[in-house]
């Protein structure tokens, strides 16, 4: 499966027509949500939907994942028990604090995952408190499941109380903090929704800052804004020779029967090699 994180793209979980819009999107990751999109009144069906998207699986032209509800909502046993499925890449999950709360599901999902015979399924923690951005290193190494991390701003402002603005001044320590963390933990950071969808402008200065703090990617709302993501998250010249070498490298290792190995110092292993190969073929297009 392609490992880019240019974007990722919220798809209210229990709308059918937003859904099946969905199978053509062209976004790096299309994350079914379970969360803020859907009422609470709303949450069942959205679990039924989204299973059912995932069984059609095939239709889909993206990564796959689905935004949980929170650890404090109480919800996330149930969320888990309906959408760890076959057709699953990955789950968001929203507002972690800390390293406890995200070892809890994973414990949950590897046992779904036994059960019903899958192989393991990729976790992208949400850092959306002052607590969280304190822990983001711990719970970015905290298991190899961690692909990324995402920054939620809006309920970051709202835990520090801080109003929200276009350039809200509260937020950039927690924004420009959580990229060096994911990048320490060697995984990758995927930056904050741009909010109004009318200011193009806007959102092209706000991926272009994102990328310039370390950023692989964006959180989006809207279709329009993939193509602009794409295009302002495009590879970098360090990144393209260090996948070129990732790959070269692990190819030889994997002739000799040895698999994981070296970089530069930096372990490498099979998900390394697909993000890179993932990269250089995205060149190719």
């Amino acid at each position: 499966m392609t490992q880019l994180f240019r974007s990722l793209i919220f798809v209210p979980g229990n709308n059918p027509r937003f859904l099946e819009k969905a199978k053509k999107l062209q976004a790096d990751i299309v994350c079914f949500d379970l969360e803020d999109s859907v009422p609470d009144n709303e949450k069942t069906n959205a679990r039924k939907l989204i299973k059912a998207a995932l069984k059609s699986r095939k239709s889909y032209e993206s990564s796959i994942f689905v935004r949980t509800n929170s650890p404090l909502s109480g919800k996330i046993p149930v969320d888990l028990k309906e959408i760890v499925q076959k057709g699953i890449d990955g789950i968001v999950i929203p507002k972690v604090n800390n390293v406890k709360e995200l070892k809890k599901i994973e414990k949950t999902t590897s046992g779904l995952e036994k059960t019903r015979k899958l192989k393991p399924i990729q976790l992208i923690p949400s850092i959306e408190s002052a607590e969280g951005v304190v822990n983001t290193y711990q719970i970015a190494s905290s298991s190899k499941r961690v692909v990324a991390v995402v920054f939620g701003v809006f309920d970051l402002l709202n835990d520090i109380g801080v109003e929200y603005t276009k350039d809200s001044e509260g937020a950039k320590y927690s924004r420009s903090k959580i990229p060096v963390d994911a990048r320490a933990a060697g995984v990758a950071a995927i930056d904050a929704i741009w909010q109004d969808l009318k200011d193009s402008k806007g959102l092209e200065q706000d991926c272009k800052f994102g990328k310039s703090l370390g950023y692989s990617g964006k959180s989006i709302i809207h279709p329009d804004h993939i193509s602009v993501t794409h295009k302002l998250f495009h590879p970098n010249k360090s990144e393209i020779e260090w996948a070129k070498k990732v790959c070269k490298t692990y190819l030889e290792s994997t002739k000799k029967g040895t698999g994981a190995t070296t970089v530069e110092g930096k372990m490498i292993d099979e998900v390394h090699f697909k993000q890179a190969k993932a990269l250089l073929d995205l060149l190719e297009k």
